[in-house]
């Protein structure tokens, strides 16, 4: 019993995404970005299931805090998402790529953009995309 719950929790550690997990990317220098792009980064988005079933609004500040943009996440974003407990921050980084980042500064989930369209890299706890609510974009 032991060495199965040990087992277990070892491997739930590894399928746990960590900052290794992640490649390293610049932060994107928003003096150098279009105007109108960097504007739209910012305010209200949605974080989405694959189905589009499970949804939790947030909105990505401007202001920063330490290591990171600040961040806001309704409490009850962490009963549909539970890594959504975990962020305190998010970072915008080449490539318009968008992490969410823990008290730690350790990106914990990662949207990246091949299409227009915010994916997240991999999916975690169910999240699939990033987007603007409807009449947002």
């Amino acid at each position: 019993m032991r060495r199965s719950t040990l087992a277990l929790l070892a491997l739930a550690c590894l399928l746990q995404p960590t900052a290794a997990q992640f490649k390293p990317l610049k932060p994107l220098d928003l003096k150098e970005a279009d105007p109108a792009l960097a504007e739209d980064i910012f305010g209200p988005w949605e974080i989405r299931d694959k189905n589009g079933k499970k949804r939790c609004r947030i909105v990505l500040r401007k202001e920063t805090t330490a290591g990171s943009f600040a961040i806001d996440i309704p409490e009850s974003c962490g009963k549909t998402f539970p890594v959504l407990r975990e962020i305190g921050g998010w970072r915008l980084l080449e490539s318009w790529t968008i992490d969410l980042v823990d008290a730690n500064w350790r990106t914990r989930v990662r949207f990246s953009t091949p299409d227009d369209n915010y994916v997240a890299i991999p999916e975690v706890d169910g999240i699939d995309r990033l987007v603007k609510p409807a009449g947002k974009k």
